[in-house]
């Protein structure tokens, strides 16, 4: 990502939205315009359906993690003091193609949510 052009950074954030839906395609996205982020799960209560949340940023989108503290992160990329929310800071396509975030996405859409409707 050259320069973190706003175009770079809106298309990293389309790119992590592509992958949350990616892991869990029945995924419910609500954007929070207040805010300037939008949130990711299996309903649209923040901390009890929402597993991730997105951040766009000048230089990057932060992907953030509501229950980050209580996830398995063995490459430690994680990052953040907030209990118990964590985040990871992407600024390439390289950092969204790391295949620890996946797993890091995909521990969340399970942890500490319902199962999406569709699987109820």
């Amino acid at each position: 990502m050259a320069g973190g052009s706003p175009q770079n950074v809106s298309d990293l954030a389309h790119a992590c939205r592509g992958l949350i839906y990616d892991v869990l395609p029945e995924t419910v996205e609500v954007v929070w315009p207040r805010q300037r982020t939008a949130g990711y799960g299996t309903g649209p209560k923040k901390m009890t359906e929402q597993f991730c949340w997105l951040a766009p940023y000048t230089k990057h989108v932060v992907f953030g993690f509501y229950y980050g503290t209580e996830l398995p992160d063995p490459e430690g990329l994680l990052e953040g003091s907030g209990n118990p929310m964590r985040h990871v800071k992407i600024r390439t396509p390289e950092d969204l193609g790391n295949p620890a975030l996946r797993r890091l996405v995909e521990a969340a859409s399970t942890h500490r949510v319902p199962p999406p409707a569709s699987r109820q």
